[in-house]
């Protein structure tokens, strides 16, 4: 039977590609110090298919509870939302960093793919849109989002540095706003936001003027964009995005919302905080070229399937 380590594997994308993998035959063990993740995502699998190991992966990793070699190591620890990666501001810069390390060196020693979770925000406040992987983007350095965006892309340096270095065979993936089921309510992020303040019957937070743009991923698209990722043959040291090149502004999300949830929209505008990106759509043609992948849910269906979790978890 074929192993993978998952990094941050209780966490809202990591637990779902931990059930990816284990549909996949393949038996996972996931280390993850719940600073934001949660062994609750993952329990319904058993022992025999999913090993956990609380761990702090900044931290040297513990062989003598690992498995000697993997096939796969998926590098998804990290906070993710503003809210979490400020909470958690020096964290963040050092699981994207020396725990990305310490996950190369373990892919290194198993003679293990590696996949990167990186994300849009490697392009900051882009001034070309679609965001093709070929842009080097527009990032402030000493912000208050750069604990996050400068440690990722200092990951993904590193990466690139071990597949020219020790010839490693790894791949880079940048994620674009994805969204579904297990997401944290007060994590911050517009989708949680959005659905948890519509089911109050609250308006609904906008930031800046909302004319600012997203596009929204469901995360089993995303994950299906990670798994062909990871199976895909002579691709070591690519960069690809993974997202859906739907575009639309804030406000016009906000109005999908507030339809589903059967409510009058109600707007309640904030400041656009400091280095807030005005726009957000990735060039996916890549992943289409060699992955073969593109995005299958329909946003107005993934948001649906959202809102019954939320209500699930005791939302009104």
């Amino acid at each position: 039977m074929k192993t993978a380590l998952v990094t941050g594997g209780a966490g809202f994308i990591g637990s779902h590609l931990v059930d990816r993998l284990v549909s996949e035959g393949i038996r996972v063990v996931v280390l993850d110090n719940l600073a934001t993740g949660n062994w609750d995502n993952l329990a319904h699998h058993d022992e025999q298919h999913v090993t956990r190991v609380l761990w702090d992966v900044s931290e040297p990793w513990p062989d003598d509870i690992l498995p000697r070699a993997v096939d796969w190591v998926f590098h998804l620890a990290s906070p993710a939302s503003p809210v979490h990666y400020r909470r958690l501001a020096v964290q963040t810069l050092m699981v994207n960093s020396v725990g990305t390390k310490h996950a190369l060196d373990f892919a290194l020693r198993s003679h293990a793919r590696f996949i990167l979770a990186s994300t849009s925000e490697s392009y900051g406040d882009p001034e070309v849109s679609p965001q093709p992987e070929t842009y080097w983007g527009r990032v402030n350095p000493v912000g208050p989002r750069s604990c996050y965006d400068e440690s990722k892309r200092f990951g993904e340096a590193l990466t690139s540095e071990y597949v020219r270095t020790y010839d490693l065979d790894a791949r880079i993936l940048r994620f674009f706003n994805c969204y579904g089921p297990r997401m944290q309510a007060e994590d911050g992020r517009v989708v949680p936001n959005f659905v948890r303040q519509a089911l109050q019957g609250e308006a609904l937070t906008v930031y800046g003027t909302g004319q600012q743009t997203r596009s929204f991923c469901y995360v089993s698209d995303e994950v299906d964009g990670i798994w062909r990722a990871a199976v895909a043959d002579g691709i070591a040291g690519e960069i690809i995005n993974i997202g859906n090149p739907e575009e639309r502004t804030i406000l016009n999300f906000a109005e999908m919302v507030a339809d589903i949830a059967g409510i009058t929209l109600q707007i309640e505008p904030r400041p656009l905080p400091p280095d807030d990106p005005t726009n957000r759509c990735p060039d996916i043609s890549k992943a289409r070229r060699i992955l073969g992948w593109e995005p299958r849910t329909d946003l107005r269906v993934g948001l649906e399937e959202t809102f019954r979790f939320f209500r699930s978890q005791g939302s009104p």
